[in-house]
């Protein structure tokens, strides 16, 4: 793995390469991060329900020769951090021009940092996996992401056939489990502060041979052990809440990449959806030349 990443970075790019074990305490460690790696490592595995052995070869998989030389990076790399400036950045300071300039630039560093916390394997192959109409979808939300979910599901059954969104995200998936097959997407949403069901769906479904695809926070949810594909967002901003639109822009960017994937198929079904749309005047007409 590239040394030159953070600690926490190498960590969520090599993810799709470990065993699920290994995967495991990885998730625990990026949910808890830095503070559960800097104890003793039986105590990481207890915590992380991993054997010590476990713990060894993850570390080693980062590229460290074992367990002390990983803490000792991992103890620098959290001292640097400590030590950086706290200061504004110059510029910073300056009157704004509109009252949104302030949020919208949070909102513009949070999606520049989410293009580095997804691997770029992980976005095409998640991509490929919904483009693909031979595997029934599922998505799922939380509290604060079902309607993220819905969005998806809604511009995605435009796309291609077989998408369920699980509206009540509190019963509906148990039951959207007794038709998932081996080999069938389950898409999950899931920030902080996580969510049992969530990670509960994620880990049926991929027992059931399910490719569960995890949109999460850069934490990481402890979905992320059982999922094929993990694009942590960067989701802080200097509010009482976190945001979304980071997010969004991942969601929206995947349903065009699964567009690219089947041009043919989507242009039939839009033409189609259209024609439904105009029998039975959903939409009003534009007026035309008044």
């Amino acid at each position: 793995m590239d040394r030159a990443l953070t600690i926490a970075a190498r960590m969520r790019a090599g993810l799709g390469d470990l065993t699920p074990a290994e995967r495991r305490a990885a998730t625990h460690i990026l949910s808890h991060f830095p503070m559960s790696a800097l104890g003793s490592i039986t105590a990481l595995a207890e915590a992380a329900e991993v054997s010590s052995p476990t713990i060894m070869r993850l570390v080693r998989k980062l590229g460290y020769r074992g367990w002390s030389d990983y803490q000792v990076a991992l103890k620098a790399e959290v001292e640097r951090l400590l030590v950086a400036p706290l200061s504004l950045p110059e510029g910073a300071r300056e009157p704004q021009a509109h009252p949104l300039q302030g949020f919208a630039a949070q909102v513009v560093a949070n999606i520049e940092a989410t293009l580095g916390l997804i691997p770029a394997a992980d976005f095409t192959g998640a991509a490929a996996l919904l483009a693909d109409p031979a595997r029934r979808v599922a998505i799922s939300g939380g509290r604060l992401t079902h309607a993220m979910a819905d969005y998806m599901a809604t511009l995605l059954r435009v796309i291609r056939p077989d998408v369920t969104f699980l509206s009540d995200h509190l019963t509906d998936w148990q039951q959207a489990l007794l038709d998932l097959r081996a080999g069938d997407v389950a898409v999950v949403f899931d920030i902080r502060r996580y969510e049992g069901n969530a990670v509960h769906f994620a880990e049926l479904a991929a027992e059931q041979g399910a490719e569960v695809v995890l949109i999460t926070d850069r934490w990481l949810s402890p979905a992320a052990a059982h999922a094929s594909y993990t694009l942590p967002c960067q989701i802080e901003m200097p509010a009482a809440w976190d945001s979304t639109a980071a997010m969004l822009v991942v969601v929206e960017a995947l349903l065009a990449q699964v567009q690219g994937h089947l041009p043919d198929q989507v242009q039939g079904r839009l033409n189609r959806l259209e024609g439904y749309f105009a029998r039975t005047r959903v939409f009003r007409a534009p007026k035309v030349g008044r």
